[in-house]
């Protein structure tokens, strides 16, 4: 244990995660978070009790309205958004599809959707197919691959032809954390609306949806909410395009998300509030470990998460520039511009990751030789941030 370590207030949390007793040094919870050691337990009980005994009637009994139910937990623990706006279900990519396909419907005769070049590859794929699906034409924004979408940037690449902007919140590449409020106001102004993708910055960031006056957002739960390989996303939609006339409507009409599901009428009726934002049978085993996280962040609170990410950061930074002189930083320098992950760029990085596979140490790779360092708030330690970046100087002299 390091005095960064012995100081941590958090520190005790990290026993509460499977593995982390072991010397396998974890740098990627940004892609997937370590499971919760009480989540065997809850698996076990819901295999032998809720579905072994209830069967069916479970249904009935909580897992129908789970969607929601998980959903306002991820609102209020995490998003700073009240309840009746989020929803759990599908994955990422339907949801982002869902949300863009209604938003650009809300906006007929506007013919354009902004995108930044270095958004996640699914944002800018879905948004290309949402296009052309739609008549309509992506307008670009060219960025830094080591920085982030400005305002200055966007308001170069908004206007009157403008029906969605689609934006990360934290750039999954560099980290930068974009000022929403400000994105969101330019884009207002110009009378579009904006779709946030949440993925690598929920649970590790605080965010205000609702005071930011944020449109529609997406994000996954396998990250910094540790809910499992192919946990389920969620979608927020701002309850002011959830009612009236014009209230949004989605493309992917199922009969989970009809007014009255089992009815099962000839022609299909959308649930009133977010709850249309569901097609099929809700992924309840999915929402399992997720809950298990949402209470403990809930426990801890956003904010000293949100601390201890910082401290995370800046260790992994400050260290790196002690050991690894020869690499670069490809995140922003300033701590309020960075998210909960650290880039540094090196020729050899694509090189260094395999052998670091190898050697257990687990960060991740992306182009251009970047080295990312996902330190997930709750179980990285100080001194695991040191060893794995000791081993990595190792890994490049070896290869040097």
């Amino acid at each position: 244990m390091t005095d960064l370590d012995a100081q941590d207030p958090l520190a005790a949390y990290r026993e509460r995660f499977v593995g982390t007793g072991s010397d396998l040094v974890y740098l990627d919870g940004n892609s997937l978070g370590r499971p919760l050691r009480t989540t065997g337990e809850r698996l076990r009980t819901f295999v032998d009790d809720e579905w072994g005994q209830r069967l069916i009637r479970g249904w009935d009994e909580s897992w129908f309205l789970l969607p929601e139910v998980v959903g306002d937990e991820i609102g209020r623990v995490c998003l700073g958004a009240a309840a009746g706006q989020t929803v759990v279900g599908d994955s990422t990519t339907v949801l982002l599809y869902k949300a863009m396909r209604a938003a650009v419907a809300l906006r007929p005769g506007r013919t354009e959707i902004v995108v930044d070049r270095d958004n996640f590859p699914t944002d800018r794929y879905v948004a290309d197919g949402v296009a052309r699906e739609c008549g309509l034409t992506l307008r670009w924004v060219d960025v830094d691959t080591s920085a982030g979408v400005t305002a200055e940037l966007l308001a170069e690449a908004v206007g009157e032809q403008t029906a969605l902007v689609v934006l990360s919140h934290v750039a999954y590449r560099s980290a930068w954390l974009a000022d929403v409020p400000a994105l969101t106001r330019l884009a207002h102004d110009a009378g579009a609306l904006v779709l946030w993708d949440l993925s690598h910055s929920v649970g590790s960031v605080p965010t205000s949806l609702d005071a930011w006056d944020v449109d529609l957002a997406v994000g996954c739960t396998y990250k910094y909410l540790n809910g499992g390989p192919g946990a389920p996303a969620f979608v927020y939609v701002a309850g002011r395009l959830l009612h009236g006339e014009g209230a949004l409507t989605q493309p992917v009409q199922g009969w989970m998300g009809a007014s009255d599901p089992f009815l099962m009428g000839p022609t299909y009726t959308p649930a009133p509030g977010v709850r249309r934002m569901v097609s099929g049978t809700p992924p309840v085993v999915g929402m399992l470990a997720l809950q298990d996280m949402l209470a403990l962040i809930d426990e801890v609170g956003m904010d000293a998460v949100r601390a201890k990410s910082v401290g995370l950061t800046e260790h992994a930074i400050t260290t790196a520039a002690a050991l690894l002189p020869d690499t670069t930083l490809a995140s922003p320098r300033q701590a309020e511009r960075r998210g909960g992950h650290v880039t540094l760029n090196h020729p050899l990085m694509r090189e260094a990751t395999a052998e670091l596979w190898r050697r257990d140490v687990i960060p991740d790779y992306r182009d251009p030789h970047g080295l990312r360092l996902g330190l997930s708030p709750l179980s990285t330690s100080y001194a695991e941030v040191a060893r794995g970046l000791e081993t990595v100087r190792a890994v490049l002299d070896s290869l040097g």
